[in-house]
């Protein structure tokens, strides 16, 4: 977490499906002082919530884990984290392909990456086969 933050944190949580709200709402009141429009909030919620769930129903399948949200505010832009330490993403490129699901069974839609890249100003994935993902996002709050 970069010391230059105007404010910041750091949530950890169970990868319980339960906690995908919990999630979500934590970072949408961490947010609410930089005053978003009701569009912009539903974006971060969204783009959250999203995150968290691939990382609960993808990263750690049916294992326990930990998913980890840092959360950083540089004047009007804020700077998002979700971090697993599950079982990785062998082909990022393909896995960011509308609706392309390792879960069909599951009946997800595949969309939730093109979700947050087109709800947040900047969304880029890291992850390495055995050792977890972190998704990246940004998204500015404009005046």
């Amino acid at each position: 977490m970069q010391i230059n933050y105007d404010n910041a944190m750091t949530i950890e949580f169970l990868s319980n499906p339960n906690n995908e709200a919990f999630a979500r709402i934590a970072v949408a009141s961490f947010i609410a002082n930089l005053d978003p429009t009701v569009e912009e909030m539903s974006d971060v919620k969204t783009a959250v919530s999203e995150a968290v769930t691939n990382s609960i129903i993808h990263g750690y399948e049916n294992e326990k884990g930990i998913v980890k949200i840092k959360v950083g505010i540089i004047n009007k832009t804020v700077e998002i984290e979700v971090i697993d330490r599950g079982k990785g993403i062998e082909d990022i490129e393909k896995a960011k392909e509308p609706l392309y699901t390792t879960k069909p069974e599951l009946e997800r839609s595949g969309m939730g990456f093109t979700i947050m890249e087109s709800f947040m100003d900047e969304m880029h994935v890291e992850s390495i086969i055995g050792k977890g993902t972190t998704v990246f996002m940004k998204k500015i709050i404009k005046d």
